[in-house]
């Protein structure tokens, strides 16, 4: 089961290569490194850290582990040669300085210069055959099922990493000759000044370099290449299991709407209908409105976090085709804190809530109905309320009532999401009526881009908000 990420920025809407880095939260919110440096590593809708993952394009499924070799990037080349490099200058300068100061305490003349010659050719070879040995251990790793093999492949790997580091050495350094007590060159006979590999002194050198060049670098090399597939291998192990998880909250978040949708579709067919015996022209009004709200929903459909602007938009809506059915009887207050409305808020988050307050409070009450809608940041979280001046009713009501689709269904969504960073409370007022508040983690969602920001859907103003 594989699960493909967007192949846009959710915040800038630029493209995503299959080769970029992009990055994401649970519930799939995808960026680009550059939105993330600017969004601190957080995900403005949940508020949780963004994970880098590879950016797989719709066709572009992610390469088994346990099938495939992983994939190397350019960069990560870089990386390796130039970490290669400089290991192995600073073994080279911390090896030469060693060597002066133990020949100086012999009171022996010699130069710093000197002494950096012979170990800075060896660790510039050993620097250059670094990433080959590396990249071929993480491709071949050692495992459960084939460490005989890999372990005998490693130890001729062993003798041909010192092979090529005894030529190298003998092409770029003279070799001692204990024949004649001085250096030679391995490769060259300056008497007749041509080349001529001398067999004697390369087997000599092989021999000498085997042991330390097998145990010191070689295996050294192996063994971290080793940790870094298995910690690769471990994080994408992980990764998979957070995509399953992901993939099964959002089934269930989208199943928790798919609920409420048909559930204030009926609720608004059952008014329309009741609304056609008395006054036809009322519910040809109530449809039309319907039918906004729909397209509306639709268009926002696979959407669980929403802005706050965005939410009260819909849910005016709504109240727009109840303020038909209940006319003078039905009066909305809105108090909003304007920092809150680029909030982040699940999606018909608002709609049920209100609703309640409807059918339980104003369709009780012969005048004066009043819903209160109220948003403020406390203490950096997100405070909303939907307050009304029903009749009220008692504690076990409330408790009875809190079974119903909406408010259940609410619940649900806002424990997928949040866990136990928010709150949710239905209390009876003293002086009458009911209060539904909740708490939520105050997370800025990014701005919305021009198109989104204006509604193709306008829905009549009420006089009695402010």
């Amino acid at each position: 089961m594989h699960m493909q990420m967007k192949d846009h920025c959710d915040r800038c809407g630029e493209f995503l290569r299959p080769e970029s880095e992009a990055y994401a939260c649970s519930l799939h919110c995808t960026f680009c490194r550059e939105c993330v440096s600017l969004l601190a590593g957080k995900c403005p809708n949940c508020g949780e850290e963004l994970v880098r993952r590879r950016a797989e394009i719709a066709g572009h499924p992610s390469i088994s582990l346990e099938n495939s070799p992983p994939s190397i990037a350019r960069e990560e080349v870089w990386q390796v040669c130039l970490t290669s490099l400089a290991i192995w200058t600073f073994l080279a300068a911390s090896s030469s300085v060693s060597m002066f100061e133990f020949d100086r305490s012999f009171g022996r003349a010699v130069t710093l210069s000197k002494e950096f010659i012979l170990p800075v050719v060896n660790d510039v070879i050993f620097a250059f055959l670094t990433p080959f040995v590396f990249f071929l251990a993480r491709r071949y790793p050692v495992q459960r099922s084939n460490w005989i093999r890999r372990v005998s492949l490693y130890a001729l790997g062993g003798f041909a990493f010192t092979a090529a580091h005894v030529a190298l050495r003998g092409l770029l350094y003279p070799v001692w000759d204990g024949r004649t007590n001085e250096y030679v060159s391995a490769v060259w006979n300056s008497s007749t000044h041509a080349f001529e590999v001398r067999w004697v002194l390369l087997q000599r050198l092989f021999l000498y370099n085997m042991v330390d060049d097998i145990a010191s670098t070689y295996m050294v090399i192996v063994l971290v290449a080793n940790a870094v597939w298995y910690y690769k291998k471990f994080r994408e192990r992980e990764l998979r299991a957070t995509q399953l998880e992901t993939q099964l909250t959002k089934a269930r978040l989208q199943v928790l709407t798919s609920q409420m949708q048909p559930h204030f579709l009926f609720n608004t067919m059952h008014s329309i209908s009741a609304l056609m015996h008395t006054d036809a022209r009322a519910a040809d009004r109530m449809m039309t409105l319907l039918s906004d709200m729909l397209r509306l929903s639709l268009k926002n459909d696979s959407v669980q976090i929403t802005t706050l602007r965005k939410e009260l938009e819909f849910v005016n809506g709504y109240l727009a085709i109840e303020r038909i059915r209940f006319e003078e009887r039905l009066t909305i207050r809105t108090e909003v804190a304007p920092e809150t409305l680029d909030a982040g808020v699940p999606h018909l988050l608002l709609q049920p809530l209100v609703e309640n307050a409807v059918r339980h409070g104003i369709a009780k009450r012969s005048t004066g109905g009043e819903i209160r809608i109220v948003s403020s940041r406390v203490d950096g979280m997100l405070s909303l309320q939907i307050i009304d001046n029903g009749p009220g009713f008692s504690e076990s009501a409330i408790s009875k009532s809190t079974t119903g689709l909406g408010l259940r269904s609410t619940r649900e969504r806002l424990q997928t999401l949040y866990g136990g960073q928010h709150t949710m409370s239905v209390k009876q007022r003293a002086e009458g009526g009911v209060a539904i508040s909740l708490r939520l983690p105050f997370h800025e969602s990014a701005r919305l881009t021009e198109h989104e920001a204006v509604s193709d859907v306008r829905w009549p103003v009420s006089q009695s908000e402010p």
